[in-house]
């Protein structure tokens, strides 16, 4: 019942937008300026950013806004971000969790890595349809449709320099990635890469970071 509270904390529209924003910004997050973002006063962003904590959605910490210290920094703030816990809700319940790393271990044991990347890709493919995205932008979408998070690292749009990187906060295989990362990654980048396409304008490639997705984007300079 605990992921369905927490789940159900998102159901008041402000305490959403305010979790929304925390979430999209992939740093900590003072209350003055989620409450800015939500369009609330501080005191009510500061009631629903504890709700979010105590429901395991957020987590919190403490820091000086200013990136000052000694005398006359100020006072430490209250900072938020996404709690790193997972939440999902079944009714009734179901184990997918475990079944995906009995598979994982199962063909981490047998070898089978390039057929499992075999399957992935010709996934992706099938999930793409007839064309491939024509640019960054067009590839953040397709992803952020997937659960991804994309974020552009770079400066500029998402159809300017070539230097451009997209970064994901989130990959959707994140629980059995942590314990089968060689061969979840590997399954996810040819996914990715089926979803996008080899030859096309956007190319994916395995670059972990962590706490994001180990595949970033960026523009295909093969033509």
């Amino acid at each position: 019942m605990e992921d369905i509270d927490a789940i159900a904390a998102l159901q008041d529209p402000v305490r959403r937008r305010l979790y929304e924003y925390v979430v999209a910004q992939g740093r900590e997050v003072g209350r003055i300026e989620a409450a800015e973002a939500a369009g609330v006063a501080r005191n009510l962003a500061a009631h629903h950013l504890d709700k979010l904590v105590e429901s395991g959605l957020l987590e919190s910490g403490s820091r000086r806004l200013t990136g000052r210290s000694g005398p006359g920094a100020g006072r430490p703030a209250k900072v938020y971000t996404r709690a790193r816990a997972e939440r999902t809700v079944s009714l009734p319940a179901r184990d997918y969790r475990t079944a995906a790393e009995l598979l994982a271990e199962a063909a981490e044991e047998a070898g089978i890595d390039s057929a499992l990347g075999a399957a992935a890709r010709r996934r992706g493919e099938a999930l793409r349809g007839p064309s491939a995205p024509e640019g960054l932008h067009e590839a953040m979408e397709l992803l952020a449709g997937r659960g991804y998070e994309p974020y552009l690292e770079g400066a500029g749009g998402a159809d300017g320099p070539a230097g451009q990187v997209v970064r994901m906060r989130n990959c959707p295989f994140h629980a059995v990635a942590e314990s089968f990362p060689p061969l979840v990654c590997g399954m996810n980048l040819a996914l990715l890469e089926g979803l996008l396409g080899t030859e096309g304008p956007v190319r994916a490639r395995l670059d972990p970071r962590p706490g994001e997705c180990c595949v970033a984007l960026s523009k295909n300079n093969v033509h």
